[in-house]
């Protein structure tokens, strides 16, 4: 195999990886958006709360999709482990 395949695997990989992260991603923003308007309207300052709010948000959203965005991830890692002989045999 050659560079441009190595390339499209790697790019391949991080598409993926980056559609893994997203929904944990968009519910921290929303909880934090919340928390933050929530915050502001009762004059709350406690610095903890956002954080743990969000952390808790991340856990449940990564609980709830795991199966699901991981199915993706662990069918292109064991692609690219069965290619790895082929793509690495030139160097």
């Amino acid at each position: 195999m050659d560079e441009a395949s190595i390339l499209t695997h790697l790019s391949r990989s991080l598409v993926l990886f980056m559609i893994w992260v997203l929904p944990p991603l968009l519910a921290a923003l929303v909880a934090g958006l919340g928390i933050g308007i929530v915050q502001a309207a009762t004059q709350l300052q406690d610095q903890t709360l956002p954080l743990t709010v969000k952390l808790l948000v991340v856990v449940v959203v990564l609980v709830l999709f795991a199966p699901v965005l991981s199915a993706p991830l662990i069918e292109q890692a064991q692609h690219i482990f069965t290619e790895f002989p082929a793509l690495t045999a030139r160097y």
